[in-house]
């Protein structure tokens, strides 16, 4: 019998790497170290005993490190893009207006992917930039005491939430109780911020839905009220459906109460007009209308 000596090489190399091609493949990571003595560090920009929020940047120093750790990946807490670096050391700067909460929570990522995550609990305090017009009007550039014009029709409205008149009600003249206009409202710059103080001679007049969110009972009327204190009232766009047509387009709040004169539950406030002498503002009350309330310089 003949042997086909060039078939059998064949078939004997195509055998040969069959058997290679089907050896399983070794790979290997190393020695797979889970980070730890995870640290994370926060300082938020501009905090001291006055103002430890921060002074209104927003900006918020991270400083994170653990031992045989490669990399880091860090969630701000504020709904941005977690980051993954290599180093643990950046700033991150917040931007929704006002003082809010944030959990940072950072995992250190070691060989093979393990992690070891820890979270820090931060308030940070970021400053709304006020248009120079509006700081300038309230403050003339420091400051300035406002009282309500009561001569002026209007002086005290109501009207729909979804309207930017007083068209339920305006008030006549003189019309309101006297509580209500012996109220000093005064606006003082401080940096890029505002801050207000109210002198309202101990009393305050608080429609009647409202009664009951500041602790007293009863119809429109003027109640006992402490309101002394500084406010840092914080600035925003205005979030109603008004238009530059019949609006400022800018709001503020003011913390505790919310109280400036008229007492109605609300807290926010936006500037529907505003000129060197004048300033109406419009707040949704606790009983769902919007109110009305006008300032001239005292």
């Amino acid at each position: 019998m003949k042997i086909n000596i060039k078939a059998l090489i064949t078939i004997c190399l195509v055998a040969v790497i069959i058997v290679i091609g089907c050896k399983k493949q070794d790979y290997s990571f190393g020695k797979i170290i889970t980070p730890k003595d995870l640290t994370l560090a926060t300082v938020i920009e501009g905090a001291d005993d006055a103002n430890p929020d921060g002074a209104g940047s927003g900006n918020v120093s991270i400083k994170t490190s653990a031992t045989d750790a490669i990399s880091y990946k860090i969630d701000f807490g504020d709904g941005s893009d977690t980051k993954i670096v290599s180093d643990g050391n950046l700033v991150h700067k917040y931007g929704n207006p006002g003082t809010n909460d944030y959990t940072i929570v950072v995992s250190a990522i070691g060989t093979g992917g393990v992690t070891t995550t820890t979270a820090k609990k931060i308030t940070v305090f970021v400053a709304f930039e006020i248009p120079e017009e509006i700081m300038q009007n309230l403050t003339s550039g420091t400051s300035q005491t406002w009282v309500i014009d009561r001569l002026t029709p209007g002086h005290v409205g109501v009207g729909p939430a979804d309207g930017y008149t007083s068209s339920y009600y305006s008030a006549a003249p003189n019309e309101r109780a006297e509580c209500l206009y012996d109220d000093e409202i005064t606006f003082t710059k401080d940096g890029g911020t505002i801050n207000m103080t109210i002198n309202n001679k101990g009393q305050s007049f608080f429609v009647a839905a409202a009664t009951a969110f500041y602790g007293k009972s009863g119809g429109d009327n003027c109640y006992d009220m402490d309101v002394t204190g500084t406010k840092k009232l914080v600035f925003m766009e205005a979030t109603s459906g008004s238009t530059s047509a019949n609006s400022t387009r800018i709001q503020f709040t003011v913390p505790g109460n919310g109280l400036i004169a008229f007492g109605t539950g609300g807290n926010t406030y936006e500037i529907m007009e505003l000129t060197e002498t004048s300033i109406t503002v419009r707040c949704i009350s606790i009983d769902g209308l919007a109110w009305y309330q006008k300032f001239k310089l005292k």
